[in-house]
């Protein structure tokens, strides 16, 4: 019964602010999953499945939902109102966000308005006094958001992710809850 009542609370969550509406993914966002993570770009940026299909997407919207219920991760489609553009998701534990955007909407500053809003949420209503992003060096448009959205790179050792089809080191940038957001 616990569960059920946390899985209903994270389909209601609705995170408003920077013209933005972060949501919970429905069963009809599925189409709209394949569509956008079903990308040269994402695949080689995350470990989603690629190619990235309809099974893929329902696997993953059952993921989310499980992560949820057991106080893991919040993974929330980025929309103005109407379909996904995108998924912004926060490790509840370790306070590190992710960003994707799909790429007929990027260009438009959804990934840093929904980086701004997540992390206003996490400092503001999860009490979170950092929040994380792991990027790699040569991602330049990731780090533009980071950077628009007040992240500052830190000096930890980078982590070293090797996968199957490739090694690649990510570094670690940090927003401090007690620093002041950019004027948006």
């Amino acid at each position: 019964m616990e569960d059920q009542r946390a899985l209903n609370d994270w389909r209601s969550l609705r995170i408003t602010g920077h013209d933005l509406v972060l949501r919970a993914w429905r069963d009809d966002d599925l189409p709209v999953m394949v569509e956008l993570f079903d990308d040269p770009q994402v695949a080689f940026r995350t470990p989603l499945a690629s190619p990235f299909t309809l099974r893929a997407a329902r696997e993953y919207l059952d993921q989310a939902r499980l992560h949820h219920t057991t106080g893991r991760h919040l993974q929330l489609a980025i929309t103005q109102g109407g379909d996904p553009k995108g998924e912004v998701r926060i490790n509840l534990s370790t306070g590190g966000i992710s960003y994707i955007v799909g790429a007929a909407h990027r260009g438009q500053r959804l990934a840093t308005r929904a980086l701004l809003l997540m992390t206003e949420y996490a400092h503001q209503t999860l009490g979170l006094p950092q929040v994380l992003l792991e990027i790699e060096l040569d991602n330049h448009p990731s780090i533009a958001v980071a950077e628009a959205a007040g992240f500052a790179l830190t000096d930890r050792l980078p982590e070293v992710v090797t996968t199957q089809a490739r090694s690649y080191s990510l570094y670690t940038w940090c927003h401090q809850a007690s620093e002041r957001f950019p004027g948006f």
